[in-house]
């Protein structure tokens, strides 16, 4: 373990679960990294998987199965898997005899793309599709809104600080980690739970193959995946007794490429991250790319292999083993370095860079110093 203290003034990652194509929980998510297994299988054609091409789904994932009847008749996938990840969390947390506690104190920020792009498209359709144009099923309402499986996590866990939902594609789970850390810098909130969810369906799969450009240009590599990932974000100075702080966020930094350049957008932002952590290169354990397919993320790859080397850029890639989780990738990025964090000891008091780069321009860089190390 490093002796480098911990600032007062620096919030800290104390805890962390998954939902993911490893399965349910963080032990699952864990022990599928660690085994470096692929989880992308060609599913038996229906609905809610219509093509041949593979993916990587949260195994035999039903909402009513998981969670129970209680509440969740009107809730879709993407509430489903939010809600699961949460539930994961605050179960682990009580199972290592440290609960986080809820109430007023706790926010909850979640990221997001769209919400859940086949709700929406099915609301949408039964207003075509019905005598009149408001004959749609309006218990089905909640979950066309992109905030739908905030607000049923916090219901369902007695979350009654701020709700918050960053729509903000595959950067979205910085973003959230972003705006919370400003919550509990403003005391608006004495802990925060930051995650973010992203579905597989049918809709999801034809907007990816829309818009995605031509196989050509080797987007079309990386299988679809879904899931949630949630963390536990506290201040520094009032983590409670027992609860085993995991990273330390040293700086986290957002920007727009308004060049044409993703790449270079994306090296300046590292950059800037790294001055702000007050981080050399040569620091870093891990520094995780974003797994954005296509040139624009290869140029990427290559920009964080200059600045970091291959052999830190090369530790970790979740996208490889999950798929590609769009919205949830960020979390998941930062899910992974935690679980191989744990068991390496090299990693106590190193670095780690979490990067993300969108299709739409929005680049971002989160660094971690890792508190972890072997149990």
């Amino acid at each position: 373990m490093s002796t480098t203290a911990i600032r007062r003034d620096r919030p800290v990652i104390t805890a962390w679960s998954a939902v993911s194509a490893f399965g349910i929980g963080r032990t699952a998510f864990a022990d599928g990294v660690l085994a470096g297994r692929p989880t992308a299988t060609v599913p038996e054609p229906d609905a809610f998987h219509p093509t041949d091409e593979p993916a990587c789904l949260v195994p035999g994932f039903a909402v009513r199965e998981v969670l129970g009847k209680a509440g969740t008749r009107t809730w879709d996938r993407s509430t489903g898997l939010a809600v699961t990840a949460v539930r994961e969390l605050l179960d682990e947390a009580v199972a290592d005899r440290c609960p986080v506690a809820t109430g007023t104190g706790t926010a909850l920020v979640l990221g997001t793309t769209v919400g859940s792009a086949q709700s929406s498209g099915e609301f949408s359709r039964a207003s075509f599709e019905g005598q009149k144009p408001y004959d749609v099923p309006a218990q089905l309402m909640p979950n066309v809104l992109m905030n739908g499986p905030a607000a049923a996590t916090a219901i369902r866990f007695d979350l009654k600080g701020p709700n918050t939902t960053v729509a903000g594609g595959r950067a979205a789970g910085l973003l959230a980690l972003g705006y919370a850390r400003r919550l509990l810098a403003a005391g608006r909130a004495e802990r925060a739970l930051v995650g973010a969810v992203e579905d597989y369906s049918s809709t999801r799969a034809w907007l990816e193959q829309s818009t995605r450009i031509p196989a050509a240009d080797g987007e079309g590599g990386t299988p679809l995946g879904e899931g949630s990932a949630v963390l536990l974000l506290e201040p520094s100075a009032t983590v409670p007794e027992g609860r085993r702080v995991l990273a330390e966020l040293l700086s986290l930094e957002v920007r727009v490429d308004t060049e044409e350049d993703p790449a270079q957008a994306l090296g300046s932002c590292v950059r800037e991250a790294l001055a702000q952590a007050g981080a050399r290169p040569e620091e870093f354990w891990a520094a995780v790319v974003s797994g954005l397919p296509g040139a624009s993320g290869r140029r990427g790859t290559a920009e964080l292999v200059e600045i970091f080397g291959a052999a830190a850029t090369g530790r970790v890639a979740p996208h490889e083993l999950i798929g590609d989780t769009a919205a949830a990738s960020a979390v998941f990025q930062v899910a992974t370095v935690l679980a191989l964090a744990d068991q390496d000891p090299l990693a106590a008091g190193r670095l780690a860079a979490i990067t993300s780069m969108d299709r739409d321009g929005v680049v971002a860089c989160a660094v971690l110093r890792l508190r972890g190390g072997v149990r």
